[in-house]
């Protein structure tokens, strides 16, 4: 597939099966990904409320523990038999483990892995993003399916410069570890500014037109050995070990006036600051923070990483055009800094949730900028929306939530039912408060009743408008009971008045169809990702140089 024939894609699915069936074998750049394991966490997706605190709304996207099941059993036998080193190490590493969580995991990790290294071009890199939890496990899998020779870093990311633990000392890093399919992978150094201290230790001296400079070398040292071709006088100046470069050079930089003599009669080469690269990047990066609870960049989005960590990363082993893959993508931090780097991207996740999410934040960010994508996997007819409906009605309600841009409100499973599956925010005034709107989602049998508790949760939650979306057609006395609870009607918009309870089907919505209110305002129900234009063809340049 050409370039212009490239369309993005956001797919929703298990990674594994996504990989098997659509991405064809080495047609992929760069992969990173950032998979859960904690063995005593579930994560959660919080949303904050404006004033930055933590909403007792959460949705449980995925269960982080992965158990010991058929599955498992049948990933495990399918690696092992395929005999190699990675199925010798995983076959080790249950006899050492047992039939645990942590081997649950591995397995599971191991058969995704094997997939991603198929899908790798052999210029290709993957980076995979871990915690301390199950790192050293990970580097041995990665070992037996990437290949040990094909290891280049261990990087440190000092995520955080404090952190207090009760009897250990305070974590504050994750782990990156860097593998290529092979010794030929894409490679851009990168380099950040000098530290003032740095600049103030070694460019002491000052020149009026081009700044601040060190001496460096221009004779070689003993240490070095002689080099006979170098050998030869200068301005009646022959060092004992010869120079470090030919007469040729010498003379083009003592004409550029880069060559400065000494009182001893020593010469030495001037390096300008203004000129120099900077401080190569090394494996420890801690110079790049995580998402802070106040930045402009956080969405809410529990593991969600700076855009500075994906951008060293992607910048680092790809190159305009090529594409990048993040097989966990959650809130897409990767796909769209790719977006914003002229990559072309493949995105993954499980959970509908996410996929809505990462739609969200691709059109606030890059809004007419954004390159053509498309979302497979998702419910595109009614046949399907049944079908994944009775596959999994948490999946069912978030898919559905997404289609009226409603944030979910709360996680069903852990607590009570409140009668509110959404919510939708907006403004139609001048208040700066924002209006709410209160989401109901059936994929089952529909009734009367139903209509009348959601009037009641209106009334309760001081809500402005009631949405009640349906897998099934609603009944008549239903449509003649929404109608009851009348319009609501905003003060600035004297003509306008909208269903106070609204009745819509999944059917209709796939057609277009949308929730009737107020659109006055900038959109209020997720938080909005910055708006960034995207870098300018060819412009390769460090975060870490523009924080600077």
């Amino acid at each position: 597939m050409t370039g212009k024939e490239w369309k993005n894609k956001l797919y929703f699915g298990d990674n594994l099966n996504i990989l098997r069936e659509h991405v064809l074998d080495e047609s992929v750049d760069l992969i990173y990904l950032d998979p859960p394991f904690n063995s005593k966490a579930t994560y959660n997706v919080l949303f904050q409320e404006k004033n930055g605190t933590q909403s007792a709304a959460q949705i449980t996207a995925f269960e982080d523990t992965w158990h010991w099941g058929i599955e498992t059993e049948e990933a495990f036998q399918e690696i092992v038999k395929r005999g190699g080193t990675a199925g010798v190490l995983l076959n080790a590493l249950r006899q050492f483990l047992g039939s645990n969580d942590m081997m649950a995991y591995l397995t599971m990790m191991a058969i995704r892995l094997a997939g991603l290294r198929r899908v790798l071009k052999p210029t290709g890199s993957i980076y995979l993003h871990c915690d301390p939890t199950a790192s050293h496990y990970i580097k041995l899998l990665l070992d037996g399916i990437f290949g040990a020779a094909n290891f280049q870093n261990e990087i440190v990311w000092r995520r955080t410069s404090a952190h207090s633990d009760s009897k250990r000392y305070g974590r504050v890093q994750d782990t990156i570890f860097f593998y290529s399919r092979s010794t030929a992978f894409v490679w851009n150094p990168l380099y950040c500014q000098h530290s003032p201290e740095y600049i103030e230790k070694f460019y002491r001296y000052k020149d009026p037109v081009r700044g601040c400079y060190r001496r460096d070398h221009i004779i070689r040292s003993a240490s070095m050995g002689p080099r006979p071709n170098l050998a030869y006088e200068y301005k009646g100046y022959t060092p004992e070990w010869g120079w470090r470069v030919k007469r040729e050079k010498l003379e083009q930089l003592d004409k550029e006036e880069r060559i400065e003599w000494s009182k001893t009669g020593r010469p030495y080469l001037r390096r300008f600051l203004s000129e120099m690269k900077g401080t190569a990047v090394t494996s420890i990066w801690d110079d790049i923070l995580a998402v802070q609870a106040q930045s402009k960049e956080r969405l809410g989005y529990p593991t969600q990483k700076p855009e500075a960590l994906l951008e060293r990363i992607i910048t680092a082993s790809s190159n305009e055009g090529d594409v990048v893959l993040d097989p966990f993508c959650g809130c897409g931090t990767a796909i769209a800094v790719a977006e914003r780097l002229h990559r072309r991207w493949i995105g993954i996740d499980i959970t509908h949730l996410a996929v809505t999410l990462m739609r969200h934040r691709l059109h606030d960010t890059f809004a007419n900028e954004l390159s053509p994508y498309e979302v497979i996997g998702d419910p595109k007819d009614l046949a399907s929306a049944r079908a994944l409906a009775k596959e999994n009605r948490y999946q069912f309600e978030w898919w559905t939530l997404g289609l009226v841009e409603a944030r979910p409100a709360q996680d069903k499973k852990k607590g009570a039912d409140t009668g509110i599956d959404g919510h939708i925010y907006f403004f139609d005034d001048l208040s700066g408060k924002a209006k709410k709107i209160v989401v109901q989602v059936k994929s089952g049998h529909v009734s009367v009743p139903q209509i009348r508790d959601l009037n009641g949760v209106l009334k309760r939650e001081k809500a402005a408008i009631g949405a009640f979306v349906t897998l099934k057609e609603p009944t008549r006395p239903m449509l003649r009971e929404a109608a009851t609870a009348g319009f609501y009607e905003p003060e600035y918009l004297c003509e306008n008045r909208f269903p106070r309870l609204q009745i819509l089907t999944i059917e209709e919505l796939l057609a277009g169809k949308k929730v009737e209110y107020p659109r006055l305002g900038p959109a209020a129900t997720f938080k909005k990702a910055e708006r960034k234009n995207k870098k300018n063809p060819g412009q390769m340049k460090s975060l870490l140089d523009r924080a600077a």
